[in-house]
């Protein structure tokens, strides 16, 4: 069977932007996924995270959308916010050469009065969670009638969060006839129970999950009772230095905790937990990708859905409740064949734990002895960032593009390119990170500058 992209019948524009994106074969899920989509039919998609699902729904989607319809033609449901806003972008990044193409979040943290409005205007995709999706219907403010296609993404955890209310109402809304496709991680009987009341003859489609992505991660365990975790954890950073580090925390106040730990010993971290709004966790989430945080701590409902590119170490400062939660976490570095830490912090007796998670991930955790350097607290290293960030009051509602700003920066205030990261359009802001040596200068130049012929307030993040 050939897998390159080419060899799909999707659209030139299609193409060309997977040709851009250096996109050139297709992964096993997207390979068995993308045809049987095309084609309209039910699908049950198995595979791991990580393992490009979204793009597997999104460009048959887009492929069979109706642009110059500006109605709601396809309602994709998400767990989370941030997965939502996760596959808004990778749907946007995808059908950027699609003109008219409207994709929507909904999501809370964001007023709903602003998404009515949007959906007023015309939008022909909507990416949300149940609840605000719901939420939006039961006021006369959303309107399914010319649905052809709903999707289920990370469906299984849809339902272990509860939401099968949700969903039974939500279902009953949409018409009869259309395509349903659910995606999800495991396929436990909840979701053949779903699949058998919403689908109609669905082909399943199961991707075995290899190990040679398992391989290129190295795990480590640490013994620590409660009271001496936090040092612990100072030490293992220390002895696994790290450019882009995840600390995951069973409870959302010992992610609070853990931030104020780090924020006395002046090290920049973003804490990521349900408390946040939306733009807070827009921001956090930006700051750590671009490199001006180098660690992020955070809930595993809060990060779920955050695909992150070049994730070094994942650190497990509370073991996990389930098996199933470790390989999730661990498996959000070593991606893409490159190398990645997992470190877990056990408590001396929960060694039966340890030995169910070695036996999961069929790897032996490596233990090594510490020692006891600088145990209270972390070098010059790791308390500074190579990156900083601007903030620009304008964004993708502005049409700001990250050529826009890539260009006034260069051209108008003389940044040399390599001192140039990560650029992120956002709806009405945009993130720039700049090396810490360039950040001054960008600052005061672009404060200055027009960009795009506007003026924008333009703000530098210590």
């Amino acid at each position: 069977m050939k897998t390159d992209f080419s060899s799909l019948p999707l659209s030139t524009e299609l193409l060309t932007v997977l040709k851009e994106l250096g996109y050139e074969n297709q992964t096993p899920i997207q390979a068995a996924s993308i045809p049987v989509l095309l084609e309209g039919k039910d699908l049950i998609g198995q595979s791991k995270t990580g393992s490009g699902k979204t793009a597997a729904y999104a460009l048959p989607l887009l492929q069979n959308l109706y642009l110059e319809d500006k109605s709601l033609q396809i309602l994709i449901l998400c767990p989370t916010r941030e997965l939502a806003t996760q596959v808004v972008t990778e749907i946007r990044k995808l059908g950027r050469r699609l003109e008219g193409l409207q994709v929507l979040p909904l999501v809370g943290g964001v007023a709903g009065r602003e998404q009515a409005q949007s959906l007023d205007r015309g939008v022909q995709i909507a990416v949300g969670t149940p609840g605000r999706v719901l939420d939006l219907i039961s006021r006369g403010r959303m309107y399914l009638a010319n649905i052809k296609t709903v999707v289920l993404d990370e469906a299984d955890k849809m339902l272990d969060m509860g939401f099968e209310q949700e969903l039974t109402a939500l279902m009953a809304e949409l018409p009869v006839q259309r395509q349903t496709a659910l995606f999800s991680a495991t396929f436990p009987d909840s979701i053949a129970a779903l699949s058998k009341r919403y689908q109609k003859n669905p082909e399943r489609i199961a991707i075995e999950d290899t190990s040679a992505e398992a391989t290129t991660i190295e795990q480590f365990v640490y013994d620590a009772y409660p009271d001496d975790k936090p040092n612990m954890l100072m030490r293992i950073l220390q002895q696994h230095p790290s450019n882009s580090t995840i600390i995951f925390c069973n409870m959302k106040a010992t992610v609070k905790e853990l931030a104020e730990r780090f924020a006395e010993q002046n090290v920049g971290s973003g804490a990521l937990h349900g408390d946040l709004e939306q733009r807070e966790r827009d921001q956090v989430m930006a700051l750590f990708r671009n490199g001006s945080y180098r660690i992020l701590i955070a809930t595993d409902v809060a990060a779920r859905g955050l695909d992150i590119k070049g994730l070094e170490l994942v650190v497990n400062f509370d073991m996990p409740a389930q098996a199933e939660t470790h390989v999730h976490r661990i498996g959000r570095t070593g991606r893409a064949g490159k190398a990645g830490v997992a470190v877990t912090i056990a408590d001396p007796r929960d060694s039966l734990k340890v030995l169910e998670l070695e036996k999961i991930t069929n790897q032996k955790m490596v233990r090594q002895n510490l020692g006891f350097k600088n145990q209270h607290g972390l070098n010059k290293e790791m308390r500074e960032a190579a990156m900083q960030t601007l903030t620009i009051s304008g964004g993708r509602k502005d049409k700001l593009r990250p050529g826009d700003i890539l260009g006034a920066l260069t051209r108008d205030v003389g940044i040399d390119g390599s001192e140039i990261g990560k650029i992120e359009i956002q709806d009405k802001i945009s993130y720039v990170g700049i090396s810490a040596k360039a950040s001054q200068k960008a600052f005061e130049g672009l404060r200055n500058a027009k960009i795009k012929g506007q003026k924008f307030q333009i703000k530098l993040m210590k």
